[in-house]
């Protein structure tokens, strides 16, 4: 038997399978406007391509603040829970999990058995998220995903404001004084750890602790963190579909 765990965040929605022993397959897709047409055009993506009879499916579960939109899943889980038991199927010695998305940041707290004993999050606006990265990106003319690369021997120039909309007007002016997109990356993935480093220390941070979300793709940021916090941090291939690794565990 099968289980389904899908995840619709506010920009990508992931999927995976998990066979009782380990994860067999993941998918992800941009949410888009309809988190519904994308939880199925995942669901039946995923069947196809790894021929799962739909009768093999032990049970859906959804999570991600788009859950609520999937008629076809058989349990709702809050992707707290999920991140949760995804970090720690994935590394059983992860007792912090830090997930930055598309709209906002979490970190997650973990006993030995991978409940989640505390959490925080910062969900009140955009600020050092995927959406804030992907703002700034577009200021800069250049694809988020090439921000990290920018910024990889780059000095940080100092990014004062928080606010999406108010730091892409100082990027914009930035550019107009002669800064350097390199400077000005590195700057921003400053801003966004700052940002983090501000809500993880709210925390007592444990090791070892695991970075997931979109925004984790990025090894400068990584390092950052890591000098901020003086721990290491463990980020994977899975780390963007940890909620939905997750949400499939907790469904078989």
């Amino acid at each position: 038997m099968i289980s389904i765990g899908i995840d619709v965040g506010s920009v990508a929605a992931k999927i995976a399978a998990f066979d009782g022993e380990k994860i067999i397959a993941t998918a992800i897709l941009p949410t888009g406007w309809s988190p519904r047409e994308v939880g199925e055009q995942l669901l039946k993506d995923i069947l196809e391509k790894n021929q799962i009879p739909r009768d093999k499916v032990k049970s859906i579960v959804g999570t991600g603040y788009g859950r609520v939109s999937l008629p076809f899943i058989d349990k709702k889980i809050t992707e707290i829970t999920c991140h949760g038991r995804g970090a720690f199927f994935i590394n059983p010695e992860i007792r912090t999990v830090i997930d930055i998305g598309g709209q906002d940041s979490k970190v997650i707290k973990l006993d030995d058995t991978g409940m989640v004993v505390d959490f925080l999050m910062n969900d009140k606006c955009a600020a050092g998220t995927g959406r804030f990265l992907q703002v700034m990106a577009n200021a800069l003319q250049v694809d988020i995903s090439e921000l990290s690369e920018l910024a990889e021997k780059a000095e940080p120039v100092n990014i004062s404001s928080m606010c999406t909309v108010f730091a892409e007007s100082e990027v914009v002016s930035l550019i107009a004084e002669g800064s350097s997109k390199e400077k000005i990356a590195a700057g921003l993935l400053q801003s966004v750890c700052n940002k983090t480093y501000s809500l993880v220390s709210k925390m007592d941070v444990e090791d070892k602790v695991f970075f997931s979300g979109g925004v984790s793709r990025s090894k400068v940021l990584k390092e950052m963190l890591e000098e901020k916090l003086g721990v290491d941090i463990i980020s994977t291939e899975e780390s963007q579909f940890l909620g939905a690794i997750g949400a499939a565990i907790l469904g078989f």
